[in-house]
């Protein structure tokens, strides 16, 4: 009976600290981020395959690069999409970007047709968080995206230099449960703008994530759900990911995309690195 009650104590001394130590280090981490000598930040956990514009909340002097690849099953193809992005803070709260994303294409079998290989075009974003809230652990921020769409590379020197023009003003909220439950919301039209015969579409997109941070870290698993609407016909593709740290200032983003309807689309495998320079946090 002694053994038995030793056990149950230690057991439950052992889950005090456990529970303690948790605590702490999500104290620590959210202090180191949320801290009093820069204005209001709140930590979010972002998404990573439609991911934002600098953090939320961002303070001026922060800077990050990231690297994206895709493959994707089109069912008659493959496509490799990549980027490289940049993205930094020039005063608090407001955040600018500069992308250029490319894709290349391969056929699944032989007399499949397949589009052409393109850097696909020039990407110009800003965004503003005007409602930050440390006590309510809630961000608010709006933001626009400019795409310049560039020709294929076999049509360069036949065609203009830019071919269309995509417009994509968004809202995002964001919000964090207690210390490790994350939520966020990203919603807004794209307007693709295509010059040559001045046909204009446009798509909302309805984004919607949840994340678990790991106590005392910024990794994180969760799953984002890339919703669109358009011509009055809904499609949505789920997207389970994880983020982990390989050192101080660099992760790697893992994201698998599984699609609702396969008619045009199956399965995709997404990876993003992500490089933080030393500064400002």
């Amino acid at each position: 009976m002694k053994k038995i009650i030793f056990v149950v104590l230690s057991t439950l001394c052992s889950a005090l600290i456990f529970s303690q130590n948790k605590k702490e280090k999500d104290s620590l981490y959210i202090e180191a981020v949320e801290n009093k000598l820069h204005p209001d930040k709140v930590l979010h956990a972002e998404p990573l395959y439609i991911d934002l514009i600098r953090d939320l909340g961002a303070r001026k002097g922060e800077k990050e690069w990231n690297v994206g690849f895709e493959l994707k099953d089109n069912n008659t193809f493959d496509s490799y999409n990549g980027f490289v992005e940049y993205e930094w803070a020039v005063i608090d709260r407001l955040g600018l970007e500069i992308e250029v994303p490319f894709t290349f294409y391969s056929p699944n079998n032989s007399g499949a047709t397949i589009p052409k290989n393109a850097i696909d075009g020039l990407k110009l974003a800003t965004q503003y968080s005007f409602y930050v809230s440390e006590k309510n652990k809630t961000t608010l921020a709006i933001a626009y995206l400019n795409e310049f769409e560039l020709p294929n590379f076999s049509d360069y020197g036949k065609s203009k230099a830019i071919i269309g023009n995509i417009y994509n003003p968004f809202f995002v909220a964001a919000k964090r449960w207690g210390n490790n439950f994350h939520t966020l919301l990203y919603i807004g039209p794209v307007i693709e703008h295509e010059f040559e015969n001045n046909h204009i579409e446009t798509t909302w997109q309805i984004n919607t994530n949840f994340h678990y941070m790991i106590p005392g870290t910024s990794n994180f698993i969760g799953i984002e759900l890339n919703k669109e609407i358009h011509n009055g016909a809904f499609d949505m593709v789920i997207r389970p990911q994880m983020r982990v740290g390989i050192i101080d200032n660099l992760l790697i983003g893992i994201v698998t995309g599984i699609p609702i309807s396969k008619e045009n689309e199956r399965f995709s495998t997404f990876l993003r690195l992500i490089y933080e320079p030393k500064g400002i946090h």
